[in-house]
């Protein structure tokens, strides 16, 4: 099934919860010498004009990134300045313009010894991430773009030839066969590098489906799974549609929990009075 396209939603409130912590993970990883593969096994493009026909049509993100961006001035959290920073960085004028894909999240801070991956099976989606620059001018050559199953290919390329690895995974989930599969390959790729660190993206629809998946994980024997949640609005009163996101982190670096935690709590205020987030250890040491 090929029909999803995150233009639709490009920069909403899930793809804020999302890169955030993507972007604090991949900072923290950054910070050490040795070298490191990034894998993005549902890329997308590498970035979202937010006029384009499909971004303007929902303009979701009118409640996502463009509340934080402008509020940024007043922001005293440096975990949102240096992301909203980061967005600018991306912008051909003061105005937000473009919204940053996956892949540019990953990709726009690479050294020479990193690489990074990315998969896309949608065609469209594929053609458009090949026609787009993620990563530092001159490195080009770390950059390798593969139009496929990214699950698949996530387990086929670990272990990887560089010391460590952190791989990022946000399936639209909209065949309820996804949620098995994404667990399926997690165990998977764990299973050949029990080091890596892997994000997860999941959604919080009415149907509960990601209990099922979360409580897999914590018996899986997987160690050092945390996951947070971004809900609009309590759980139950919505009958149709995404009223929160999941973030389920493996092996996160040492204080990632309470840095989010503290650009989460900032950001809440933007979603409304019923916006809540709530963060645990669904597996420890």
């Amino acid at each position: 099934m090929l029909s999803y396209q995150h233009a639709y939603h490009a920069g909403n409130f899930a793809d804020v919860h999302k890169h955030i912590c993507v972007y604090s993970v991949s900072d923290y990883l950054l910070r050490k010498k040795s070298s490191i593969t990034f894998i993005d096994t549902h890329a997308g493009r590498g970035s979202y004009p937010l006029a384009a026909t499909e971004t303007a049509r929902l303009q979701e993100y009118r409640e996502g990134v463009e509340r934080l961006w402008m509020t940024r001035d007043q922001l005293n959290n440096p975990l949102l300045i240096e992301w909203l920073d980061a967005i600018a960085s991306l912008q051909s004028s003061a105005k937000l313009e473009r919204y940053p894909g996956s892949p540019w999240w990953l990709g726009h801070r690479l050294r020479e010894q990193d690489c990074l991956t990315v998969f896309e099976l949608h065609p469209g989606e594929h053609r458009h991430l090949s026609e787009e620059s993620v990563v530092p001018k001159g490195r080009e050559k770390v950059l390798r773009r593969v139009h496929g199953d990214g699950l698949a290919g996530l387990v086929r390329s670990l272990p990887t030839t560089t010391p460590r690895v952190c791989a990022l995974i946000d399936p639209s989930f909209e065949r309820k066969d996804e949620y098995q599969e994404v667990v399926e390959a997690i165990i998977q790729a764990m299973r050949k590098a029990r080091h890596a660190v892997v994000m997860l993206w999941y959604p919080l629809l009415p149907a509960g489906r990601h209990h099922a998946m979360l409580e897999t994980f914590a018996g899986s024997g997987i160690r050092k799974i945390w996951r947070s949640e971004i809900l609009r609005e309590p759980v139950g009163e919505s009958a149709h549609g995404m009223y929160g996101s999941g973030m389920l982190v493996i092996n996160p670096p040492w204080g990632l929990d309470e840095r989010l935690g503290q650009a989460y709590e900032h950001w809440l205020p933007l979603l409304g009075d019923q916006a809540q987030h709530r963060a645990e250890w669904l597996v420890e040491e």
